[in-house]
């Protein structure tokens, strides 16, 4: 059992656990995703999302987070699942049990709500369930194994947005002091970050569709 934070798995450890990915064998490993860099004041990282802010990001964060789970996800043979514990505990224990039984290597993306992202951290299980109604978290499971049943791998376990992603975003301060600060950029980033939920809540709605045969 591999347990590591997103600034390895997405960054400086990226390659060694693609590595441990592709070569089939029966590892579990489990992402705890806050987001940035937070044992380092908060430095941004690829898997900070479009918009907020951080060190070395002091304007929001241009581009969009990288799709760890997409991009295991397109091997085929790896049971990737991502959770957040806040918005649905009975789909992250599951997730950790199909984790468990699968026959190979897999991979559990989880939310971890961080002191860096500007909140009262006794909410943190409310900013978990704000990130999944954003659409911002998607919650899914992809377990090759349902492709044996001819079923599509790929499960969302979430229903896609059901709140504005603006309305969430402005829940977290790292999100939030753009809009004070530089207002017309905020807005910019907000749109382009909208669009980027959208676009691949479209992607994954045509992946959970397609059927393995």
């Amino acid at each position: 059992m591999l347990f590591r934070s997103d600034g390895w798995a997405y960054d400086i450890g990226f390659g060694g656990l693609d590595h441990v990915l592709a070569m089939g064998r029966d590892v579990n490993a489990l992402v705890l995703d806050t987001e940035l860099y937070s044992n380092t004041g908060g430095q941004a990282s690829k898997a900070t999302p479009l918009g907020a802010v951080a060190k070395f990001a002091a304007a929001g964060k241009p581009s969009a987070k990288k799709d760890l789970g997409l991009m295991a996800i397109t091997y085929g043979t790896v049971y990737v699942a991502s959770v957040a514990m806040g918005a649905r505990d009975a789909h992250t224990i599951r997730a950790f049990l199909e984790a468990e039984s699968y026959p190979g290597p897999s991979l559990i993306l989880a939310y971890s709500h961080c002191i860096a992202h500007g909140i009262a951290m006794e909410r943190g299980m409310e900013q978990q369930r704000l990130a999944v109604a954003s659409g911002r978290w998607p919650l899914y499971r992809h377990d090759p194994r349902r492709a044996e049943r001819g079923e599509s791998p790929l499960q969302l376990d979430s229903p896609g947005p059901t709140i504005p992603l603006a309305e969430a975003m402005a829940s977290e301060r790292r999100f939030r002091l753009l809009a004070s600060s530089q207002p017309e950029r905020w807005r910019a980033l907000t749109r382009q970050a909208q669009a980027a939920v959208d676009r691949r809540w479209a992607l994954l709605r045509q992946l959970a569709a397609v059927s393995p045969g």
